[in-house]
């Protein structure tokens, strides 16, 4: 009880905290309040404050089994191993919004400390857009998403969270990150929001506003990675993607938040695309709550999403009142920002295909958000059901893709500004044979798969392009200071480090790019039936199954089955024991749980279809998934490349002490 009555008081506290910090924040905006926007700083520090105390209420109420909570006596099990019982708060509805609203407190404290005595004009406004997101959030952790409900009498015991959030230990860190790129796209919103109802976006509130971009951007990538993983490895269906529209909802606002951080450097760099760099943003804050709509209200049927709950109509009031006032603010104040001070430079130029790249970026949302929902479309229009599956996916996604990758690698090519025909042909002369070579490595392999082959062949042409210009600015250094190839290298790198992340993180998207179209067109399955001591051969493996046992845990019952593998050569191995899991709150539904033996060049990946222990026979499914490991790796090599392209420098940390050109206007 003295948990429910705490959890319940922070929670309201954050309310009021957000409530008096956006009225604060706006009326500082408006009337140019510094004593407004202190408030609106305090009130951003005790939000954070407040949900902090309230996820710590809740994480000790699970971790003492306090069934007397309702979220508890939901989620929480005597028999759940402690990580389990800790990652319980993100398994469930009211659990997973406690957290969206903590988390919300972290970057709105964090938006509050790194805006403070900086961009007057801009800082008062966006805090109070940030906590006006806020109040909507802890409306529903105080409403129809209490956690903190008291439950009398109290349960002995519970029945533990969705035995398919215990299967695997990236259940810990896969929504965690997620939740970081979907709440984080607030400060951006935030940002964009605050530049339109000032009337002015300066270049400062302009880098500004890319670099927050950034860390949500990075987390969605990392959580979209690691999802796929998750999927991979737990589902034993032996793929990371199936166009799910849970899947699709996180999709959706890193395609348009990818196009704003590239149409942002046009606004940055040469004042070009205001409008649309902030329809972008608008619309990536949008996407993301129309994507927890998809999860939590129940109106899709997936894997990944939450039961029906009472959370959905509310969750579309929001969507629909956060969309009005994005078209309204667009609509009346996009004319108020600095008109550009020259056009696009040409078809030779980069900006102009960086354009591209973005109407691409926008082809593909569409397409994505068309087949996710118009089934729902269809069904209020008809009343009948349809499936919008894989093959539409596939069949638009697929080429949009390989198009989006391909400009990835024309578009740094090219200069900024006007480029002579001749000068064109000589940047992308290495590139095209780099295409060329690879197709015809591919034919002469004997692979025919056309867009797998395709998909190599630009792969190879955006690499060839990223490398140059990963290494230009330290051979033009080493050429013009004289110094040494590699202190040459190093400085330049160091000095150019947001734009060599960025080209990291092509590195991150052509590796992924690779490690798709192979595992996707040359996947090679095998239906294996074995008695004890039976080989049987999968690709360039030999399996002999060696026997199954059962094994009990505290939250489980598993039955394993166990493999000798050695290549067809007679290399070793080693041993893959995949299992099915059967869990209480699920006993007449086993989970599988496949067994995976990883190396750069592919997977084997073993799956149990079942186990007959009286004659000693197994059935399993033996999957070889070629380069899909390359996948995960570039998933880390974006990650990387995020970090180096948002790390502060010390030497703009230096000049931001000082007042910036916005303050002194």
């Amino acid at each position: 009880m003295t948990i429910s009555l705490l959890g319940r008081a922070a929670v309201l506290v954050a309310l009021a905290a957000c409530a008096i910090g956006a009225v604060a924040g706006l009326y500082g905006g408006a009337k140019r309040s510094a004593a407004a926007e202190a408030w609106a700083r305090a009130m951003a520090g005790l939000f954070f404050a407040a949900t902090a105390t309230a996820v710590g209420l809740m994480e000790f109420a699970l971790l003492t089994h306090d069934f007397s909570v309702g979220y508890v006596a939901e989620v929480g099990s005597l028999k759940s191993p402690t990580w389990v019982t800790i990652v319980s708060l993100w398994s469930s509805l009211e659990g997973s919004i406690l957290f969206w609203a903590f988390v919300l407190g972290v970057y709105a404290a964090g938006q509050a400390l790194l805006t403070r005595k900086r961009f007057p004009q801009h800082s008062a406004w966006a805090l109070g857009m940030t906590l006006l997101v806020g109040v909507f959030f802890c409306y529903l952790v105080a409403g129809v998403a209490n956690p903190f409900t008291l439950v009398d009498p109290a349960p002995s015991d519970g029945p533990g969270p969705n035995p398919l959030l215990q299967n695997h230990v990236l259940m810990v860190i896969h929504p965690p990150a997620l939740y970081l790129g979907y709440v984080g796209m607030t400060v951006p919103f935030a940002m964009g929001a605050a530049a339109l109802l000032a009337g002015r976006i300066t270049p400062a509130w302009s880098r500004a506003l890319r670099n927050a971009m950034l860390v949500p951007w990075g987390f969605l990538t990392v959580g979209i990675i690691l999802g796929g993983w998750w999927s991979y490895e737990v589902l034993g269906w032996g793929g990371y993607w199936a166009w799910d529209p849970v899947e699709n909802a996180s999709f959706l606002p890193w395609l348009t938040s990818t196009a704003f951080l590239h149409s942002a450097m046009l606004m940055e760099r040469k004042d070009q695309l205001k409008g649309w760099t902030m329809t972008l943003l608008m619309s990536s804050f949008l996407l993301t709550i129309l994507g927890t709509f998809m999860t939590r209200s129940g109106v899709f049927n997936s894997v990944h999403s939450f039961t029906q709950t009472p959370i959905g109509p509310v969750f579309l009031v929001f969507l629909t009142l956060m969309l009005l006032f994005s078209v309204l603010l667009l609509a009346a104040r996009v004319d108020k920002l600095t008109p550009p001070q020259e056009g696009l430079s040409g078809p030779t130029s980069r900006d102009t295909w960086v354009l591209a790249q973005n109407l691409a970026f926008a082809t593909f949302t569409f397409t994505v958000l068309l087949g996710t929902v118009w089934p729902l479309v269809n069904e209020a229009l008809s009343n009948e059901q349809i499936s919008v599956g894989e093959p539409y996916f596939n069949r638009w996604g697929v080429p949009l893709a390989g198009l989006i990758v391909f400009l990835m690698g024309v578009g740094p090519a090219l200069p900024w500004g006007r480029a002579t025909p001749g000068g064109v042909l000589k940047r992308l002369a290495a590139p095209a044979v780099a295409l060329v070579l690879t197709a015809i490595g591919c034919l002469a392999a004997g692979l025919r798969e056309p867009w797998p082959v395709l998909t190599f062949s630009v792969s190879a042409f955006a690499l060839v392009v990223t490398l140059a210009e990963m290494v230009a600015p330290g051979v033009a250094r080493w050429r013009a200071r004289g110094e040494s190839l590699p202190v040459a290298m190093v400085q330049a790198t160091v000095r150019t480090r947001r734009r060599f992340g960025g080209y990291i993180v092509h590195l991150g998207v052509i590796a992924i790019a690779v490690g798709v179209a192979a595992s996707s067109g040359w996947r090679d399955e095998h239906q294996l039936t074995l008695l004890e001591g039976e080989t049987a051969v999968a690709g360039d493996f030999a399996l002999t199954y060696l026997g199954a046992e059962t094994v009990q845990e505290s939250h489980r019952l598993s039955t394993l089955a166990k493999f000798d593998v050695k290549t067809v050569a007679g290399r070793e191995v080693g041993q893959l024991a995949p299992r099915m899991n059967v869990y209480a709150k699920m006993p007449m539904n086993p989970l599988g749980d496949p067994a995976v033996h990883s190396s750069l060049a592919g997977d084997l990946y073993l799956t149990l279809v079942s186990v007959e222990a009286e004659a000693g026979a197994v059935s399993v499914e033996a999957i070889i998934e070629p380069l899909v490991g390359w996948i995960w790796i570039g998933g880390g090599i974006m990650a990387l490349g995020t970090i180096v392209a948002g790390w502060p420098s010390r030497k703009r940390s230096r000049s931001q002490a000082a007042p910036t050109a916005e303050q002194a206007a």
